[in-house]
């Protein structure tokens, strides 16, 4: 639950700090008044000067082509500013910044008949003169080039507004966003290491990749504060974004499908998979378009499942409906670029929340089992003291000792050595199965004395190293020798194969005997004893099967790896 609490108390912050973007302009009352661009092809360094008219220019920038083409903007500013004030153009292409004729700035190098351009980043940011502090109507120009993709029409603009509020704010939430972002890959990793103990909960490592997706969506979106990258290369940043958002899209509402276990899994991913990329593939080039419809889809999608969960009576779907719903009034009332990352961290806590409570669950299903683990133990050691048995023992070993007092002596070791084994390795959840071996060839020879039949015991392809819950083939061996009979030369035979795959353990302990008829609607102390332990050691990564076969009876114990069980 740390987790939950972490990505809470980042949610708070992140919302404090969207509340704060709406201070534009820090040392002026009132905006500047900004005018359309007006756009010129050629290339006359007069077009720089503040007293030049540009009443003819298009207004429209037209095919450039990998011509030099200039854009003026008029600015007037309402009031004298108190501090610096900063200008922040987005374009494309590289450009040369005039600022009442006076040259303030380059980003990269313009194309002209002695230069080759160099292309120049999409936000740039400079310090205006002294000058910009006047009140009145100034003058930007922009001798540009876009010869790399001149066939791109994006459009060309101009803000400004303090300059310490400028450079600061997208520091500040950069910093923030990338905190945020370090959070969920601590938390990616933190699950990827939870799923690498125990792969059989895929829905672990789903959360894991959700995370680390939307982690590389963070660091993706915010990039361009930490590296400059060349408007050439602007799209590519983009489509990456655009992929994430898509495998985002699709993750979400199918880790909400498992884990509330809606029937037909398969035919709603499907249909999910085909419509969310449909979406990317009608809406391919419109970005921030495409991520919206995306993001939309997601959210219909889990809204849908989460409501048919509430109408199954799952209790935790009602508040994913909330975390749902209040991720769609954020998107709703606060803009976009913040928006977009909120709704997701609101949407990340609910499946967080989710996992916590479904790890509960398991953690509850766990204590159980080593409660019922323990009585059955208990249960199974009075069974091996019980008066009945003692007594049936006792009454056999009084007549060998009279009969054969060397044979009673081999009675009473093996009877001792059974209960002194019994008493070690109850206290342990996993044994050698040397250790367990022991045990069922000391229940054979007392069994042998007591009902005089002769029983033998055949082990084949047994891995020494490895380790077994206790007293599980021994509760099997008892079955065997309560439902068969002897065979026409007066033996029960016991044979032990192990085999072993890159993807099972097995154990298969076959009878060689008459069975006797298993009575059916009951299941037996023993049965439940090795359930438990099975299930107290490997979760539900075991199967076990009990079957007739032409030799008698054959019991098989199935491990599945890469689960490893914790000595």
């Amino acid at each position: 639950m740390k987790q939950l609490y972490i990505l809470s108390w980042y949610f708070v912050c992140i919302t404090f700090l969207s509340s704060c973007q709406s201070q534009s302009v820090a040392n002026l009352s009132t905006e500047p008044l900004i005018s359309k661009p007006r756009f010129q092809i050629g290339d006359n360094q007069q077009w720089a000067a503040t007293n030049y008219n540009d009443s003819n220019w298009m207004l429209q920038r037209g095919d450039t082509k990998k011509k030099v083409f200039w854009i003026r903007f008029t600015i007037t500013l309402p009031q004298s500013s108190t501090g610096h004030l900063g200008l922040a153009i987005h374009s494309f292409g590289a450009f040369e910044c005039y600022w009442d004729g006076k040259l303030i700035g380059k980003n990269g190098i313009v194309q002209d008949s002695l230069n080759q351009e160099i292309p120049g980043i999409v936000d740039s940011y400079y310090l205006l003169p002294d000058s910009a502090l006047l009140t009145g109507t100034h003058t930007i120009a922009l001798r540009m080039s876009q010869a790399y993709i001149s066939d791109n029409y994006r459009r060309v603009s101009a803000r400004i507004t303090d300059y310490t509020s400028l450079i600061r704010s997208p520091l500040l939430q950069t910093s923030f966003m990338c905190t945020l972002a370090g959070a969920f890959l601590m938390t990616s990793f933190y699950y990827l290491f939870l799923y690498i103990q125990n792969r059989n909960k895929h829905v672990v490592l789903m959360f894991s990749v959700v995370c680390f997706l939307f982690c590389s969506l963070l660091i993706l979106e915010y990039l361009k504060f930490y590296i400059d990258i060349p408007y050439t290369h602007f799209y590519t940043r983009l489509e990456v974004i655009g992929i994430l958002t898509l495998i985002i899209a699709f993750l979400i509402p199918w880790y909400f499908v498992i884990q509330f276990t809606l029937p037909k899994q398969s035919v709603f991913l499907s249909v999910m998979g085909a419509c969310l990329l449909g979406i990317y593939i009608f809406y391919y080039g419109h970005y921030d378009l495409t991520a919206q419809l995306l993001s939309f889809s997601m959210w219909i999608f889990s809204v849908g499942i989460t409501v048919v969960s509430l109408q199954k009576h799952f209790k935790e779907a009602l508040i994913v409906l909330v975390g749902l719903l209040a991720s769609l009034v954020v998107h709703i009332l606060v803009y976009y670029d913040i928006s977009l990352f909120v709704s997701f961290v609101l949407i990340v806590l609910c499946m967080l929340y989710l996992m916590a409570v479904r790890t509960r669950e398991q953690e509850k299903a766990y204590e159980s089992s080593l409660l019922l683990s323990e009585r059955l133990k208990n249960e199974l050691l009075r069974k091996h003291i019980q008066p009945h048995f003692l007594m049936n023992t006792l009454t056999s070993l009084i007549d060998w000792v009279e009969e054969s007092p060397k044979e009673g002596v081999v009675f009473i070791e093996a009877l001792a050595k059974e209960f002194e084994l019994l008493s070690v390795v109850a206290e342990h959840s996993l044994i050698p199965i040397r250790q367990e071996i022991e045990l069922c060839q000391s229940h054979l020879i007392v069994m042998k004395y007591r009902k005089e039949i002769n029983y033998q015991w055949k082990e084949l392809n047994i891995d020494q190293e490895e380790y077994i819950p206790p007293a599980i083939l021994h509760t099997i061996l008892e079955n065997g020798i309560t439902h068969s009979l002897p065979l026409e030369d007066g033996s029960i035979r016991f044979q032990l194969h192990f085999k072993s795959t890159p993807q099972t353990k097995k154990y298969e302990l076959t009878v060689f005997a008459r069975n006797r008829p298993v009575p059916t609607g009951k299941t037996g102390t023993g049965l439940k004893y090795i359930q438990a332990r099975l299930t107290e050691n490997y979760g539900s990564l075991w199967s076990l099967e009990n079957c007739a076969v032409p030799e008698g009876w054959k019991s098989t114990i199935t491990i599945y790896h890469p689960h490893r069980a914790i000595r």
